[in-house]
């Protein structure tokens, strides 16, 4: 699988921190996980198992620990653990480094960096931060729609309709992420976050008409940057003979980096208003999620009757 990497100097800019020492070392530093460590045992002498590509956080409770060693061992502990090698050691809070640290950032060569935030909103925001930028990712042919706030991937061949159903849904009110390419992170084990690469953002192409700039054309409230995908829908042309899902009762997924995504094939033809039927789709995902399924419902009601009443629409009951 490939790996991505960001530069510290990114990271320094993106989370406002201030560069303690080093500076002039930062631009040739790159971060290849999201793990970070705060060194407590390391600082104690404990030295097994250090990971060398993490970045290293220091808190309150870290620097009140070496505050209250002898100097000469403050300085070996440090000295041990500047020793090991690590992209950069970050200091919380506000807190002044000892001089030990400044001297021993310019002997290995490590920047130490500064912030004025809590150890623990540092160390969640970053690592937030960085599950996203590292994260393993994926280029898909495909449109992606906020829909009633669930993130929704229209896939389809090209010529099925999906511009056009993208458009009608940013009239009815919806927002546009992401139109022709999608970009998908998985930033968790359940989480996939699309977007659009910077050259088309904001940009749908209708064919006939070329291409439309949906952030002028109907203003900041239709697109958006990002968005969670909890729905892909797939559109297909009508075949005639072709057995389609009337019911609903089993769930179809598809897989996406390795996440299980709910699916729904949507049959395309004349006079079917596709929009409507994707909102409908969207709403019905976000029921099951909820614990609602109306085919469930429908064959509970079914096998509590003895059966469809005549007249019924023909489909037999699951029971």
């Amino acid at each position: 699988m490939e790996t991505y990497s960001v530069s510290l100097d990114r990271i320094i800019n993106e989370m406002q921190l201030r560069v303690l020492s080093g500076g002039e070392l930062t631009a040739g530093v790159n971060i290849t996980t999201p793990d970070l460590n705060r060194p407590g045992l390391e600082i104690t002498g404990y030295t097994e198992d250090f990971t060398h590509d993490r970045v290293q956080l220091m808190g309150n409770s870290e620097m009140l620990y070496l505050r209250g060693l002898e100097p000469e061992v403050r300085g070996g502990r440090l000295e041990k653990l500047f020793a090991m090698g690590f992209p950069c050691l970050i200091i919380a809070r506000a807190l002044e480094p000892f001089p030990e640290m400044l001297a021993l950032s310019a002997k290995y060569g490590i920047p130490v960096l500064g912030a004025d935030i809590a150890t623990t909103a540092l160390y969640s925001e970053l690592n937030r931060y960085l599950c996203v930028q590292l994260a393993p990712r994926a280029m898909i042919h495909a449109g992606l729609v906020e829909v009633y706030g669930e993130g929704v991937l229209i896939e389809g061949k090209s010529g099925v309709g999906k511009s056009e159903t993208m458009l009608e849904l940013i009239k009815r009110g919806h927002r546009l992420v992401a139109d022709d390419l999608v970009e998908i992170r998985r930033v968790s084990h359940k989480t996939l976050v699309g977007s659009a690469p910077d050259i088309i953002r904001h940009l749908i192409e209708i064919r006939g008409v070329g291409f439309v700039d949906v952030k002028r054309l109907y203003g900041i409230g239709a697109v958006k940057m990002t968005e969670n995908i909890q729905l892909v829908i797939q559109l297909e042309k009508w075949v005639e003979g072709k057995e389609y899902e009337r019911v609903g009762m089993e769930d179809t997924f598809t897989d996406i980096l390795g996440i299980k995504v709910p699916c729904v094939t949507i049959p395309v033809m004349p006079g079917r208003n596709l929009a409507v039927i994707v909102e409908a789709a969207t709403m019905n995902n976000r029921q099951k999620m909820m614990g609602y399924n109306a085919a469930k419902e429908l064959n509970k009601r079914v096998f509590e009757n003895g059966g469809m009443p005549e007249g019924g629409s023909g489909f037999s009951p699951y029971y």
